[in-house]
């Protein structure tokens, strides 16, 4: 039997451990109720719901698994959250497991997703259509069209895609083709609530 790499040890230090995030393919569609998302996997199972919290000095949004257990949270790093760093944080262990923070450039939609200690980047999602992420920021109707973004590693090496969808409510495809390299349960929590991000 082979030991397991050193990659895939890093590589696993990211994951959640109220959730197994193993498929290749994950839908993501928002509910009739705004900033509120089920989530399945490539057979149609439910693996995680969340909602943002209402009323909250800070944005958060808490997720359960598809068995109703507390699965993780995505919380905003602070009140006024002008730097838009947000933590995913283990539900089982109360561990934060990574960070997320956007790139404030109006001309793409940008986040980096990075160790919480360190701060080292360990992928990156990136909007592909320059013009419309300016327009989402900018006009309120160019929400109705839905973004397409690509997922990379930390050297730039392209690992997945998010491809929203015509629908009445938004709904994205997070496929991952190759992310030997990349914590791929923390990059698919972090597609999981980038639609309600970016419309915030």
């Amino acid at each position: 039997m082979s030991e397991p790499s050193t990659t895939d040890s890093a590589v696993e230090t990211y994951d959640i451990s109220t959730v197994d995030l193993n498929d290749d393919r994950y839908v993501v569609k928002q509910s009739a109720i705004r900033n509120k998302y089920v989530v399945r996997d490539s057979v149609g199972e439910t693996v995680l719901r969340g909602k943002q919290k209402l009323f909250k000095m800070k944005e958060e949004f808490p997720f359960v698994a598809g068995d109703g257990e507390d699965a993780f949270t995505v919380k905003a790093g602070g009140i006024v959250d002008i730097a838009g760093t947000y933590a995913i944080t283990d539900a089982g262990t109360g561990e934060e497991v990574v960070a997320l923070d956007e790139d404030l450039s109006l001309l793409v939609e940008n986040w980096t997703i990075r160790d919480p200690e360190t701060g080292a980047p360990l992928a990156r999602i990136r909007s592909k259509n320059r013009l419309l992420s300016a327009l989402r920021h900018l006009v309120s109707v160019a929400n109705l069209v839905p973004n397409k973004y690509e997922i990379f590693d930390a050297d730039g090496d392209h690992v997945g895609d998010i491809e929203g969808q015509f629908s009445l409510r938004d709904t994205y495809t997070v496929s991952i083709d190759d992310a030997g390299n990349v914590p791929k349960e923390a990059v698919i929590a972090a597609a999981c609530v980038l639609d309600a991000l970016e419309n915030n």
